[in-house]
Parts: C-alpha cells; structure tokens; sequence
C-alpha cells in the first residue's frame, strides 16, 4: 500500500479518476468540453519536489501546501491544463463559492471573468449564493467534467454548485462525467438530516451532515433517487471512479480546500466546530487555525476556557467575528485524532460553548439573528430547528447523537445501491 505518513495503517493514497487519462479522453473526441473545477484539480493530487505530507510530525497538523520540514511544495499540473494539452476542446469553466482560485472568502460575491492563462471563460456560480448557470453558458458545451476535491459534509458549498449544474445539464440534454475523488469523510456517516423547508446555500439536499460518499457516488444518488427536476435517471452520467480507495480509507490531501480549511484536523473536527458559526463565538476564522479553536469575549473567567486568540482581518477571512477582540475558549488541537474519528460530528462543542454564554450572560443571544423564516443559521447548518431545541432542553451529547441514529441507518439503506467502494 503506498502511503502518505510513517502510519501505513491510517493513511491510503488512492488513484484520483483524473489520472485515468485513458478512460476519459475518448469520451471527450468532438466534444465541447466544459469544466467544473478549482484550485483543488491538481492531476492525480501529485506534487513536486518534497513530498507534502510523508516526513516526520502529526501529519494532521502539517499546513497545506508545506511538507513536515515546513517547506513549500510545488503542485503538480491542474486538469484545466492537463485536458486541453491532449487535445481537449474546452470552451468554459465553472467556478464554485471562493472561486476557481479558491481565495475568495466564504460567502462572497465571486464574479466570472477569464483565465489568464488560457484565455477560456471562467463562469461563476457563486454571485450572492449558489446559482443555476445562465442559458447562454449551457450552450457553450456538450459535454461537463466534474475535477473537484470535496470534504464531504453537507454544509460544505461546492457539492451544491455540483447539483444546480447536474440538473441544468439534464434539463438540456448535457452529458456528465465525473473524475472522482477521495472523500476525507467518507469512512462514516454522522449527524442530522435537512429536513424539508430547511434547505439553504449551506445545505440542499435531504441527506445527513457527513453523508460518507465521493461526488460520483452522491451524484449517482442525486440522479436515481429522482432529486433533479427533469426526473429520476434524467442525466446521462458517467463516473470515473478512484482506485485503491474503499470507505474505511484515510485520505490526506495535499491542497486546503478552502481558505479556512487550512490542515487535515480541521478537515475532521468542521464537521462538529462549524455548528459554532454564527453564534456568539468564533471558531478561530481571522487566526492560524479555523475550525479547531473557539472562544468568545462574552465568557469572562468560564472555568477551563484558558486558551485566548484575538481575531485579525486577513487573506480569506476579511473582518472576520470579534475581530481585534480577546476570545477565551479551548484548543482542540491537541485531541488525538484517533479520539475525533471516534466521536464524529460532536455536539458537545457547541453544548460547552452554550453552557458556558449562559453562565457568564443571557443565553437568548447565543445563537445570532434569524432569518426572515425565523431561521437561525444553526437551523440551516444542521439541516431543521432541532439541534437548537436540544441544545435549550439541556439534552446531552449523547442524548443528541442518539437522535439521528434512526435516520442515519435509513440513510445508509437507501444510498447503498450507489456505493461504488466497499463499506
């Protein structure tokens, strides 16, 4: 097995389908190409010079685009490059929330424009939330490849962009194919479910938090299971799929995901640390580690809220929550990892940050302001108002955690015909 730290049990290095060159290309002959990628579509996840992630440390630490020593490393070609080298004829790209560089900050506006390099269109589906493409940019294609690397939660934007453009694709008669990709979750299935009338830019589809699926095998769900408009089984679908991947894997990946996505931990601890947003604590946007510290100014003294971090405006997280205000809270970056795979999506982050606003000032405050549905972001975030209600009630973790299982196990039955790997 080749592998991606001194932990040959813990870490695989799969095959992307990108690399399959072979398997793909003759599908594009006398096609109009269209592309959906970002900064993430580096070619089989290569990269040059020293390896990123294989030398001594916590390789869940190590930054992205740094190898253990600290040093840069050099990615290797992006798909973009890599399909019109052999001949491809691609005449649009589609670009997701942070953009096709991936620099642009959560939920900001992100407006098309044209590569530099090539001279091809780069469309944007990301204007003040995620878009449906315009007619005139459906006609510019026949054929959409998807190159894209996910972390496989369901509040993570990029799969939604993925959807509206499946469903434009099979409403106009566009073929699909998907080079597919490990998911870093995607060795279990956690959390709530979206339930209906809760759909959102974070969240579209009725499936859990961490729903443990690569896109070809979710895009393959979201097409039998009837969830496009133009019906179920309505696009023509093509999936190239990984090797040397199963869902008990562990896959590192060389490159953040997005701004705020900065190393392996907060991969896996965003799936219980993003339910903080929009509260009245910060999860450590406007620092070095997004999504594995929180804190707030609001605790005071809070016992065991000892770590302290002051929020700054910078690249990817302009005028971030309390900026330039003290924050007191916890590190969670010296949890074992082992200890984070274990527990999943963890309520009790959120359980502690509520208990100790309440002890320290009114507690009504803590969740932010409501949409104009009465919805609060940690409704959209955790996909219906009952996480909130529990978290009021003063029900534990456990107690959360042992509310969705009967939905989960629902879940896991009816995505089981789609699953391209073994469980």
């Amino acid at each position: 097995m080749d592998t991606l730290s001194e932990n040959e049990t813990l870490w695989t290095k799969a095959v992307p389908g990108d690399e399959q060159f072979d398997e793909y290309m003759p599908l594009l002959k006398d096609k109009r190409v269209a592309l959906f990628s970002n900064h993430t579509g580096i070619v089989g996840d290569k990269t040059e010079g020293s390896a990123a992630r294989s030398l001594t440390g916590d390789p869940t630490l190590i930054p992205f685009g740094r190898d253990g020593n600290g040093e840069a490393v050099k990615y290797g070609q992006h798909i973009l490059d890599a399909l019109i080298e052999r001949g491809a004829d691609v005449t649009a790209v589609f670009s997701p929330e942070h953009g096709f560089r991936g620099t642009a900050d959560a939920g900001e506006n992100v407006e098309s424009c044209v590569d530099e390099k090539t001279g091809i269109p780069i469309i944007s589906l990301y204007g003040s939330g995620p878009e449906s493409p315009a007619k005139e940019d459906m006609d510019r294609f026949d054929t959409l490849v998807v190159d894209m690397q996910d972390v496989g939660l369901r509040y993570y934007t990029y799969y939604i962009a993925l959807y509206y453009l499946m469903d434009a694709c099979a409403l106009r008669g566009r073929e699909v194919i998907i080079l597919d990709r490990p998911n870093p979750n995607g060795f279990y299935v956690d959390g709530p479910m979206l339930k209906e009338g809760y759909e959102s830019g974070v969240g579209r589809l009725p499936i859990p938090v961490v729903y443990g699926m690569t896109w070809g095998e979710l895009a393959m769900m979201i097409n039998g299971e009837g969830w496009l408009e133009a019906g179920r089984n309505s696009l023509k679908l093509t999936v190239i799929p990984c090797r040397n991947y199963t869902h008990h894997s562990k896959t590192a990946l060389i490159r953040n995901p997005s701004p705020n996505i900065r190393d392996m931990r907060a991969v896996y601890l965003y799936a219980s640390t993003c339910f903080l947003e929009n509260t009245a604590f910060s999860v450590g946007r406007g620092t070095d580690c997004p999504f594995e510290i929180y804190g707030s100014p609001a605790v005071g003294e809070a016992e065991g809220f000892d770590f302290t971090f002051t929020p700054q405006s910078m690249d990817g997280a302009a005028n971030p929550p309390f900026e330039g205000h003290l924050c007191r809270g916890r590190d969670l970056r010296d949890i074992p990892i082992e200890d984070i795979w274990e527990k999943g999506v963890d309520p009790e982050y959120i359980l502690d940050a509520y208990n100790a606003f309440k002890n320290a000032s009114a507690a009504s405050d803590f969740f932010g302001v409501p949409d104009k549905k009465g919805r609060y972001l940690l409704d959209l975030l955790s996909g219906s108002d009952e996480l909130r209600k529990q978290i009021i009630a003063g029900e534990s973790a456990e107690e959360i955690k042992a509310s969705w299982k009967e939905d989960i196990e629902a879940f896991k039955e009816q995505r089981r015909p789609y699953l391209l790997y073994e469980e």
